[in-house]
């Protein structure tokens, strides 16, 4: 086990596997100090160097190797040997000329391409980045939210809740459609539901939700993703010590989809 500095110095390849907001901190103190020509370094995310937080020199490959799931996913993936899955890769410095072969191969380590259903799509750092917040900033936050509020009005309307929490999210239906989606395809998947279900998904489900305002929120979020806007909110919340970030967290825990939910999870075995 090596500090960083240390591992930097006698190491050939640096993984950037740390958090993106604290990654320009550690890059200035620990690592840039320790790098010599040659050397590769592997980002996860496009993130930094996209924002300009991080700017490696010219003399070191630079390469990004995205997995397109979560972390725990790609360990599970690799320590249960299963299939492959996708990842975007990118090269910001191509100093040795095989910067594109260094991203494939760190590709093939981590158990993603090599493997049925992997594959390392060409892209950049500032695709990823662009991509990967525009999700996050909204239809996976909408997501979460929509499931919240939707739990919310099926106990105002004399729903209990376990009944609300298995019909929303907890039986594990969610897992089957995103498979299903991701193996057939995003509307081709709905053939699998009843025809009932086809019809209120097409009239309800979405028609009704993706409004103009909608619309506009979208763009807008792409926008402040696009010109740094988060980027620079992202980092100044941070300096403050999250004060925000703790506040919205805390009024997620104090709500009652949060309490109800951890009652049923302790009671499935779900949470301690």
């Amino acid at each position: 086990m090596y500090s960083i500095p240390e591992a930097v110095k006698r190491g050939d390849v640096v993984v950037m596997a740390i958090p993106d907001e604290v990654q320009p901190e550690v890059w200035m103190r620990d690592i840039a100090p320790n790098l010599s020509p040659g050397k590769i370094v592997v980002f996860l995310s496009g993130y930094n160097v996209y924002y300009g937080f991080i700017k490696p020199p010219k003399d070191i490959d630079t390469v990004m190797v995205a997995p397109r799931m979560i972390g725990e996913g790609v360990r599970d993936n690799f320590v249960n040997g299963r299939g492959g899955f996708p990842v975007l890769i990118g090269v910001a410095n191509n100093h040795s000329g095989k910067a594109w072969d260094y991203a494939l191969a760190y590709s093939k380590a981590i158990g993603a391409i090599g493997r049925p259903g992997g594959v390392a799509v060409e892209s950049s750092f500032e695709e990823e980045t662009i991509t990967d917040l525009f999700s996050e900033h909204t239809w996976a936050g909408a997501f979460l939210f929509l499931l919240a509020e939707g739990y919310n009005v099926l106990i105002e309307n004399g729903v209990s809740p376990e009944a609300a929490m298995l019909e929303l999210w907890a039986s594990g239906e969610l897992i089957a459609i995103t498979k299903a989606i991701v193996e057939k395809g995003l509307f081709a998947q709905l053939k699998g539901h009843s025809t009932t279900s086809q019809y209120g998904h097409l009239t309800w489900g979405g028609p009704r939700y993706v409004t103009d305002e909608v619309k506009r929120l979208m763009r807008d979020a792409i926008k402040q993703i696009k010109d740094g806007t988060f980027a620079r909110e992202w980092a100044l919340e941070r300096m403050l010590g999250y004060p925000v970030f703790n506040r919205l967290w805390d009024e997620i825990m104090r709500s009652r989809v949060w309490q109800d939910e951890d009652r049923l999870y302790k009671a499935l075995g779900r949470r301690k």
